[in-house]
């Protein structure tokens, strides 16, 4: 298989449990597109890809052989009170307020999968 053009050269990958409430909740919030889920045999997922703009995120769920494995993330946005809104609608646990900052717009949140997500709007 040849390396996907949408690749970046560095690219998150995340080990998540209920892998299928993590797909939902990245198309709620973030209006994430499915690019590649390869089921794995026996059930579960193998591998996934989701876009979110430029940016790909990689992910698999998990299992006994790979433990659950969150990380923080740096998104920037264009919707940033919005984005925060439907994040805190879908489960999502304030880190940090929406406030103006002398960089830009930003808010912080944790998801209900122990992921971090740290948001700007640059001005």
């Amino acid at each position: 298989m040849a390396t996907p053009d949408y690749y970046l050269p560095i690219m998150p990958y995340l080990i998540i449990d209920k892998v299928q409430e993590f797909i939902d909740f990245m198309k709620a919030v973030f209006n994430a597109e499915e690019r590649m889920m390869v089921p794995r045999e026996g059930g579960g997922l193998k591998h996934g890809e989701l876009v979110i703009g430029k940016a790909v995120i990689l992910f698999t769920d998990a299992t006994g052989h790979y433990s659950h494995f969150p990380a923080g993330m740096y998104l920037l946005v264009d919707n940033i009170d919005v984005t925060y809104h439907l994040a805190m609608a879908n489960g999502a646990v304030c880190l940090q307020g929406l406030a103006d900052r002398e960089y830009g717009r930003s808010a912080g949140f944790q998801d209900k999968f122990g992921n971090q997500w740290w948001l700007t709007k640059p001005r």
